[in-house]
């Protein structure tokens, strides 16, 4: 495993074992500090936890930069951006999610809790194999490519209509194997009524949060792989801008749905993306000038959303 991971990424092994420690501890201390009982959680609170995030991305950044090379620290920061761009687009389905399943506000945190956690994992293995068949086969550049450009034209033109949740194909799947309460049980996933363990609604909205990071990764997977192709950095960038995404949802929740101009800015970002990879082999666009791009496509989008929606609330006065 070590020899494949070397073979594909400037990072020696002690980086990556450190890192993934790292990782870990941070997420124990982050739920013995935001995660004790059953409650909401504050706005304020979320606020400072995704600073938190954001501020150790940043600083993990600047180490990787001074000890690796500018090159790699640019290719890591746009990674992040673009993965934390991404993630924000992910807040709407998270509130479908929770609408649909009707969570409550105190339990939403357990849930988006192991949802980040199973897709570190899942994110982990992606870029690992993703990583490998890059260095195995180039032409692998171009599907790539090609998926990010036909992401960005579904973007375009995905509409605001509802989907029913619970009729996820993994929710249906589930129903046929494992018995279900209709009534929550406190934070727990499972339960046992009469001699039987049965699952809550709570395991069943983790199930398709899951599966729809599944389906993000197919999109943010080969995004980050047109920024960077070591290894090392497509992973730590992902997780760490992974790893705010709960927080973000509690700051943005109220107010994500007002981002109107988001999908026209990521789709934007993904066919650029998609572009830079098919002229690779013909045109390197520098890393720098990809992170410029993105930022400004990114501000764009989002002060757009902000005036418009502003200026909706002076007519409604």
């Amino acid at each position: 495993m070590m020899q494949m991971i070397s073979n594909v990424s400037v990072a020696p092994a002690w980086l990556w074992i450190s890192f993934s420690i790292g990782i870990l501890l941070l997420l124990l201390i982050d739920l013995s500090l935001f995660g004790k009982g059953s409650h909401k959680v504050s706005r304020k609170a979320a606020l400072i936890e995704s600073g938190i995030w954001v501020g150790i991305a940043l600083i993990f950044n600047f180490w990787f930069s001074a000890t690796y090379g500018s090159e790699l620290g640019l290719e890591f920061l746009t990674g992040y951006l673009v993965e934390k761009s991404l993630s924000v687009d992910n807040l709407f389905v998270i509130l479908l999610i929770f609408g649909s399943f009707r969570i409550p506000d105190q339990y939403q945190h357990r849930v988006l809790f192991y949802g980040v956690l199973g897709a570190i994992v899942l994110r982990a293995f992606f870029i690992i194999i993703g990583a490998h068949l890059l260095h195995l086969f180039h032409w692998v550049l171009y599907i790539f490519g090609g998926i990010l450009i036909i992401t960005a034209i579904k973007f375009l033109r995905e509409t605001d209509e509802k989907i029913d949740v619970q009729e996820n194909w993994a929710i249906r799947l589930m129903r046929r194997f494992v018995p279900i309460t209709k009534e929550f049980h406190g934070n727990q996933f499972f339960i046992h009524e009469n001699g039987i363990r049965k699952a809550t609604p709570l395991f069943l909205a983790l199930i398709v949060i899951e599966v729809t990071d599944l389906i993000f990764a197919v999109d943010s997977i080969p995004a980050v792989f047109a920024v960077t192709q070591d290894a090392f950095v497509a992973f730590a960038s992902n997780i760490l801008a992974i790893l705010g995404l709960r927080a973000l949802y509690f700051v943005l929740a109220d107010w994500v749905g007002k981002l109107r101009y988001l999908k026209p800015g990521l789709a934007a970002v993904l066919g650029f993306i998609g572009v830079k990879m098919l002229l690779i082999d013909f045109f390197k666009i520098p890393s720098w000038i990809s992170l410029l791009v993105i930022f400004a496509i990114l501000v764009t989008a989002g002060l757009s959303s902000w005036y418009v929606a502003h200026l909706e609330e002076k007519k409604l006065k």
